[in-house]
């Protein structure tokens, strides 16, 4: 951000010098200056265009309550399928992943940044710490900067893996002592209006990959055979249509599953 500025800086200082001195050889510098920037303040722009956004959304909604969810999800896939489970607070069928925690470090800074826990979910043993909170607007970019950081928050997603799959008995413990999975990718999402939240809001989502070991893909194998009530192993066409099948048949697939196509 620090070089997007920069560059900005220098484009609004050459254009503006270009329009004063346009009838001087100053004034011709200016204007090799401002066509000689539009590139680099583009690139820049590109680059931090989800930053840009969180400080456009810092102006415009200064003033107004943003709900804020952040969550990872987990890209399971086996021989083509994707693995999806039941929900446990809604009854839908959705990647395996959940809601970020944050520490007590964490809980330290959004308290000093005037978070409010969010009501839309209900606060419990299972909701404490998630990182569903609610923020002044003007308020987003100092949690995004902190958010990326890493700092006071959850930074792994092995707590839900752990919870869905090894806890519950769906995948043997022996066979995942440990996880390894690739970072694949982040969707921030543009502000909108949420009408269970009532509130504007924002949606963070961190995707990964598992990688299994031949074991663990065995056991995996193994859990699909199974035909579990608990687990779908679903197409990429099924996550896309929200599970409407060739033959007519309808699975409740949440929405958020096509983020980890």
């Amino acid at each position: 951000m620090a070089k997007f500025f920069f560059y900005l800086a220098l484009f609004l200082a050459s254009l503006v010098t270009a329009f004063v001195a346009h009838d001087s050889t100053v004034g011709d510098l200016a204007n090799g200056a401002v066509i000689s920037l539009i590139i680099p303040v583009a690139d820049c722009a590109i680059a931090n265009r989800i930053n840009v956004r969180h400080l456009w959304y810092s102006v415009r909604y200064a003033r107004r309550d943003v709900r804020i969810s952040a969550a990872y999800l987990f890209r399971i896939r086996v021989d083509g399928k994707y693995l999806l489970v039941q929900g446990r607070r809604f009854s839908q069928l959705q990647p395996v992943g959940g809601v970020y925690k944050f520490s007590s470090s964490g809980r330290s800074f959004l308290s000093n940044l005037g978070a409010r826990d969010d009501s839309l979910i209900p606060l419990d043993n299972r909701s404490i710490n998630d990182l569903r909170i609610k923020i002044k607007g003007s308020q987003i970019p100092k949690f995004y900067a902190w958010f990326d950081s890493r700092s006071g928050r959850e930074d792994s997603p092995w707590r839900e893996f752990h919870e869905e799959l090894i806890s519950t008995g769906l995948l043997p413990s022996d066979k995942f002592p440990f996880t390894f999975q690739d970072y694949v990718k982040r969707e921030v999402d543009p502000i909108r209006y949420s009408e269970h939240a009532e509130s504007l809001e924002i949606l963070i989502a961190d995707i990964y990959e598992l990688l299994p070991t031949p074991t663990q893909e065995a056991a995996l194998r193994q859990l699909a055979s199974t035909n579990h009530p608990d687990v779908s192993w679903v197409t990429e066409e099924t996550i896309r249509r929200r599970g409407v099948l060739p033959d007519g048949t309808v699975l409740t697939v949440a929405q958020h599953a096509q983020r980890i196509i």
